[in-house]
């Protein structure tokens, strides 16, 4: 068995709040949608506003893989010829091989919304269709609010799938517009759809007001629905519309379902989400199922202990399938085998005895404000000192930082007196705040030992209030990302004083970079070395 991907990101997901796409933010999901091998991608409402044109002018000249583009609208007017309506000139105007035709369905929304009769919403529907049909279009036809429509009055909610029909639609999409109907209600009317048309491709396309867009979407599946609409990442007006990113998943690995022309198209999915969000300026949501960072995160000492044994044993699926990744995460939660997982993926010969010492300590730190889950280099720099021998980079001394206003002006500084394998460095530097100018000084007291540091950027600086119920004098949460230019890496301090959270931070920080400095010269050296043997 095998089903079309219909994808609507561009048409129905941009109508979430918060999300704005530009022609050139189109163009770039197309690509990555037809890299994926949807069958469909719904481009826009041509007749709406100028940029959806506009899209539609740029794609003639774009050659697609797998998708066929598809311009969206909805029937002619009340009274109106399909041949001069603005809406349907738009959708030909649009030059797409594809026409997706919204029509009503419920009779609430044909007497109250259209104001008009149940015959000449048939008409709509019907000429509509043929007429674009008479163009060489392919039609697929959206019968909106189909699912509430059929309660409220069965015979005439068939009777538009019939106008559909005999105005030439190639497949008619059952809409469950309002998100509200139940899976076994959707099952339930794409049978009695299926019965009444029995030689009619359905399809179907859910919203997820009811948290059951993605279970609606495979349950029309499993009645027979062979076309399935829905959006990357769940995007969509209110609630959002069914999940894509679920939807083919499910469908390919666990119905035994076809629907994208080759099975490893799955691998690109995960990068796929997550891309689109940056495009659409969103957050990834870390907890979506398959694709989220989170979708196959450990944190349990147990199920760490049980996975460390068999892989299998709390995961659902190969995460690789997807283009996902497991990862471990480190917690009090945690037990020995977080550790010694996440000491095999810092590439670290750590003791159980060592693990069980760092555990200890991370389950101390959280008790006072901590989390280590995203901030697995303040681990790493942990297990490292956990080992024999550890000698640190340095030691602190003290540190003072001073801020002020003078005339207007805000003013930072910060002084720090390291111990360096026994030199005492003394330093100062100005910021435009405390913790930049604290930064600088100790960039400043490291640079002749470690000139690598000079790579070393900034990338994000998160303040959190574990608990506000203390005012000013609350517990801080302080995560400091930093990159080098080849890796980036997170790291956590926390106290009731934000500076020193920062400075604990800002340690951790500088030891993990350094010693990710030192790994990468250290195979530079063997590269160097092998190179060299072989030109001998």
């Amino acid at each position: 068995m095998s089903v079309a991907v219909y994808d609507t990101t561009l048409r129905d997901g941009t109508q979430r709040e918060g999300i704005s796409l530009s022609v050139a933010d189109k163009l770039k999901v197309t690509r990555l949608l037809d890299n994926l091998g949807v069958a469909y991608i719904e481009g826009g409402w041509p007749g709406s506003n100028p940029k959806d044109a506009a899209y539609f002018e740029a794609m003639q000249s774009i050659e697609l893989q797998h998708a066929r583009i598809a311009a969206f609208g909805s029937t002619c007017r009340k009274q109106g010829d399909p041949a001069t309506d603005p809406n349907i000139m738009a959708l030909v105007d649009a030059k797409t091989p594809v026409v997706t035709v919204v029509g009503k369905t419920s009779m609430l929304h044909v007497t109250d919304v259209l104001q008009t009769t149940p015959e000449e919403n048939l008409r709509m529907i019907r000429e509509s269709l043929r007429y674009l049909k008479s163009l060489g279009k392919e039609v697929i036809y959206d019968a909106e609010h189909f699912f509430d429509g059929i309660k409220l009055d069965m015979e005439y909610a068939l009777d538009t799938i019939e106008a559909a029909i005999e105005g030439g639609a190639d497949v008619v999409v059952l809409c469950d517009t309002n998100g509200g109907s139940m899976p076994w209600e959707i099952a339930q009317y794409v049978k009695a759809v299926q019965q009444a048309f029995p030689d009619m491709p359905l399809g179907i396309h859910t919203h997820n007001d009811g948290e059951l867009a993605v279970a609606n979407t495979l349950a029309a599946v499993q009645a027979g629905a062979v076309h399935v609409q829905g959006t990357i990442n769940g995007y969509g007006e209110r609630c959002g519309n069914a999940n894509l990113c679920s939807i083919i998943p499910d469908l390919e690995l666990k119905m035994n379902v076809r629907c994208l022309p080759n099975v490893d198209g799955l691998r690109h999915l995960t990068t796929l989400s997550r891309t689109v969000a940056e495009i659409a300026n969103l957050a990834p949501d870390n907890h979506l199922a398959y694709v989220g960072k989170s979708a196959f995160a450990h944190k349990g000492g147990i199920h760490v202990a049980a996975i460390r044994r068999n892989v299998n044993s709390y995961q659902h699926i190969d995460p690789e399938l997807v283009g996902n990744e497991m990862r471990v995460l480190v917690s009090d939660l945690s037990g020995q085998g977080n550790l010694l997982s996440k000491a095999e993926e810092f590439r670290l010969d750590v003791s159980r005895a060592e693990a069980v010492k760092v555990l200890d300590e991370i389950k101390h730190l959280e008790n006072e404000g901590f989390v280590f889950e995203g901030a697995e280099a303040s681990v790493a720099v942990r297990l490292h000192r956990a080992k024999p021998g550890y000698k640190p980079i340095f030691t602190l001394v003290d540190f003072t930082v001073l801020v002020a206003e003078r005339q207007g002006h805000q003013l930072a500084q910060a002084m720090v007196k390291l111990d360096i394998d026994g030199d005492l460095v003394h330093t100062a530097a100005d910021g435009n705040g405390p913790v930049n100018a604290l930064d600088l000084a100790l960039r400043k007291a490291l640079l002749p030992r470690y000139p690598q540091l000079a790579d070393f950027q900034l990338a994000d600086y998160k303040v959190r209030i574990p608990d506000g119920n203390n005012g000013t004098a609350a517990l801080t949460r302080v995560l400091i990302d930093t990159q080098n230019g080849y890796q980036r890496w997170s790291c956590v301090g926390a106290g009731t004083n934000i500076i020193q959270a920062s400075w604990l931070a800002l340690v951790d920080s500088v030891e993990y970079g350094l010693s990710l400095s030192e790994q990468q010269s250290t195979v530079s050296d063997q590269l160097s070395a092998v190179s060299g043997s072989s030109s001998d």
